[in-house]
């Protein structure tokens, strides 16, 4: 099943978490953030909280308003905005043609 990501990252809302954590939370690790999600009801450990803020891991709607709420802070300060639709369009053209080309390369190899 292909997930969409956004240059190569897999959440839109990684930079600012962890900028949103560290100013609201000074002295709080990730592993102690965690347990405060942990408390608002998301299952989620200090490796999956610097795999949020890196990119590295998805985020469903449910976890985003958890996080938010944890935060203090609207889901829209979470968020980093796209570029214009012309863009995006272009990137995800691109995209694709990557994910064919790769897809076509597996499918040869021996």
């Amino acid at each position: 099943m292909f997930k969409t990501t956004y240059k190569g990252q897999k959440n839109l809302i990684g930079e600012n978490f962890k900028k949103l954590r560290q100013e609201k939370f000074p002295y709080a690790s990730q592993r102690q953030f965690a347990e405060k999600l942990q408390l608002n009801g998301m299952d989620v450990g200090k490796n999956r909280i610097s795999k949020i803020e890196r990119g590295e891991s998805f985020v469903n709607d449910i976890e985003l308003q958890i996080i938010a709420r944890t935060l203090d802070v609207e889901i829209s300060q979470l968020l980093t905005r796209l570029p214009v639709e012309k863009e995006l369009y272009e990137y995800k053209e691109a995209e694709t043609i990557r994910s064919i080309a790769n897809s076509t390369k597996d499918n040869y190899s021996v």
